[in-house]
C-alpha cells in the first residue's frame, strides 16, 4: 500500500513542472481511465444525477458523468501543482474574485462555506496566498499514512494555519476560531444523521449538517460563501469570494441548512460537471426508507 502511495506522490512531483495545459490533458486522460475502471463510482455519479436532474435523459446524464470524470482526473493530478509549485506560479494561475481579505479585516471570525466542487483544494490555497488571516479546516484522515502525511504537508506548506482531522475533538478548532482564525468549512457531505437533518437537496431529502449554522451562531461568525472553478486547458482557476450572508445563521438551524442547500444547488447549476457527484450524497435515509443506491 505504501509503495503505491509513494509511486503516486512521485508521479505528482514529476509532472507539476509541466505547463498547466499539458497537465490538464494528462488529467483528462486519467479521468477517462477512471471512468472506464471505477464502475462503482461511475454508477454513484449516474444515480446522483438521475435524482438531482430527472429532466435529463440517460444519454445526457452519461455525457455529464464523462465530463465530470475528466475534471476529477485533472483535480487529482493537479494537486501536485498546488502542493509543490512556487508561490509566484500559483498566484498567476489562481484568479480570485470578490472580497478575499474579509477575514483579515473582520472584527468577527469568518466562516468560509466551500461546497465540494472538484477545485476546492484550489480554494484552500487561495485562502492562504491572497489574505493573511490564519486558517483552520477539517479533513478526512487517510487510512494510508504515507498519503495522509503528504496531504497534510501539502495543505500546510504555507505555514498559515492548521488542519484538524474529523475524528478529533472540535475543541482545538473552536479555540483557534476564538483567537480570530478563519474556518474553511466543507458543509455538504453525508456524515450520517448525527447533528444533521433531512432537508431538500434538489428536492430529495438529504442528511445535511446543522453544525455550520450552530457554530456560526455560537461563535458570532461572519459567513462568506466561496466557490472554486477549474478553467479549461491551461487557463488556470477561478475562486469567487462572494458577499457574506447578512441573514444567516438564524435561530433555526434546519431552515439555515435548507437555505444553504438551495445556494449550493444554484452554484451546481452554473457548473454541473465540476460538482463531486461520485460521493453518495443521499446515503443516509429517513427511518424506513430503502437505500437510493441499490
Amino acid at each position: 500500500m505504501s509503495l503505491g502511495a509513494k509511486l503516486g506522490i512521485g508521479l505528482l512531483r514529476a509532472i507539476y513542472r509541466l505547463p498547466l495545459g499539458a497537465q490538464a490533458a494528462l488529467g483528462q486522460g486519467l479521468g477517462r481511465l477512471l471512468h472506464a475502471l471505477a464502475g462503482s463510482r461511475r454508477r454513484i455519479a449516474l444515480r446522483n444525477l438521475a435524482l438531482c436532474f430527472p429532466h435529463l435523459d440517460a444519454a445526457e446524464r452519461a455525457r455529464l458523468v464523462r465530463e465530470h470524470f475528466g475534471w476529477l482526473g485533472r483535480s487529482l493530478l493537479e494537486r501536485g501543482l498546488l502542493w509543490y509549485a512556487p508561490v509566484e506560479r500559483l498566484k498567476k494561475l489562481i484568479h480570485v474574485e470578490g472580497d478575499v481579505t474579509l477575514a483579515e479585516r473582520s472584527e468577527r471570525p469568518v466562516m468560509w462555506l466551500v461546497p465540494h466542487f472538484v477545485g476546492l483544494d484550489v480554494a484552500g490555497v487561495a485562502t492562504q496566498l491572497f489574505q493573511k488571516q490564519k486558517v483552520g479546516s477539517i479533513y478526512q484522515a487517510q487510512s494510508n499514512p504515507v498519503w495522509d502525511a503528504e496531504i497534510r504537508k501539502g495543505r500546510l506548506r504555507f505555514n498559515q494555519g492548521e488542519v484538524f482531522a474529523r475524528s478529533e475533538r472540535a475543541l482545538p478548532l473552536v479555540r483557534a476560531i476564538r483567537r480570530g482564525w478563519a474556518f474553511f468549512n466543507l458543509p455538504d457531505m453525508d456524515f450520517g444523521i448525527q447533528d444533521a437533518a433531512f432537508v431538500p437537496f434538489f428536492d430529495v431529502p438529504a442528511a445535511t449538517l446543522l453544525a455550520p449554522s450552530k457554530m456560526a451562531r455560537s461563535l458570532n461568525m461572519v459567513v462568506q460563501p466561496v466557490v472554486a472553478e477549474m478553467l479549461p486547458g491551461g487557463q488556470g482557476y477561478k475562486v469567487k469570494f462572494l458577499p457574506p450572508w447578512d441573514d444567516w445563521p438564524t435561530e433555526d438551524p434546519q431552515a439555515d441548512a435548507a437555505r444553504m442547500n438551495r445556494w449550493i444547488e444554484e452554484q451546481i447549476r452554473h457548473c454541473p460537471a465540476q460538482y463531486l457527484w461520485v460521493h453518495k450524497r443521499f446515503k443516509t435515509r429517513p427511518a424506513g426508507e430503502p437505500s437510493l443506491y441499490g
